[in-house]
């Protein structure tokens, strides 16, 4: 009977291409494209073990181990599969249809009276040249990364802020995390990005400041303690060198949406 190959096929080899391409991309974000190779090499001789040669027994090995394997590979790169589900949910398209359901409408008008505390907070700290780091949390729950710090849930306050990332403050070097409009806590830890593409000039802060940006939709605002620059990561996005009204701008923006 000879083999039927249509359209369906075509479609389904394009499908697994793509979703093989994403993997590939994420794994060499991550550093981890060795092993990603290595599983693929892997699945391969499985392929030809189990359906090529029909070895039954080597077959049968290297069937319990996938099946154990694909357990082991959500634990290992739990972090690179959150990032590939949170990079489908926030592509454009689909920020368009939750708009237009109002899902996580949270956010209003009110958010510019706390914004500006942020603001001058953030200037004056860039005149002295302290280091800041302000993780504004907004659909995506950052409990985790909280967790890492210590819990103030206090209003927001300008010279609060400020006593916070004190150059002598045991709280400075870590991220405040602002959650519903509360200073939620300071001296957290987040996750790292090893993007190659960010410059070099740029320190540990926005390295965080983007790492957090990338795994969540979380505004990072970042004062820079070399320069005294203000810069903030969205999306994996960096804008740099801003002035107070443009990060004024912005965040009004970002927090209405």
């Amino acid at each position: 009977m000879p083999f039927a190959f249509g359209i369906k096929d075509i479609i389904d080899i394009l499908l697994v291409a793509l979703m093989l391409y994403y993997i590939y991309r994420l794994m060499k974000e991550s550093r981890s494209l060795n092993v990603f190779m290595g599983i693929i090499i892997f699945v391969v001789i499985w392929l030809i073990v189990s359906q090529v040669l029909e070895m039954r027994l080597l077959g049968s090995i290297m069937d319990k181990l996938i099946s154990v394997g694909a357990i082991a590979l959500i634990v290992l790169f739990q972090e690179e599969i959150r990032k590939f589900f949170y990079t489908i949910g926030a592509h454009q398209r689909f920020q368009s249809l939750k708009k237009l359901f109002k899902w996580g409408d949270k956010h209003s008008k009110e958010d510019r009276s706390h914004i500006l505390p942020i603001v001058i907070a953030c200037m004056n700290m860039a005149k002295g040249k302290v280091g800041a780091l302000i993780v504004i949390e907004r659909q995506t729950p950052l409990d985790d990364i909280v967790a890492t710090g210590d819990v103030i849930d206090a209003q927001i306050n300008q010279r609060l802020i400020e006593n916070i990332f004190f150059k002598n403050s045991p709280l400075h070097d870590g991220a405040m995390i602002i959650s519903k409009k509360r200073i939620k806590a300071a001296g957290c830890i987040l996750p790292v990005s090893h993007d190659l593409d960010i410059p070099r000039r740029l320190g540990l802060r926005h390295r965080a400041a983007m790492g957090v940006s990338q795994s969540s939709d979380a505004i990072s605002v970042v004062v820079s303690e070399e320069t005294g620059q203000i810069s903030t990561a969205i999306n994996g996005e960096f804008k740099l060198n801003l002035t107070a009204e443009e990060l004024e701008s912005l965040l009004v923006k970002e927090l209405s949406q």
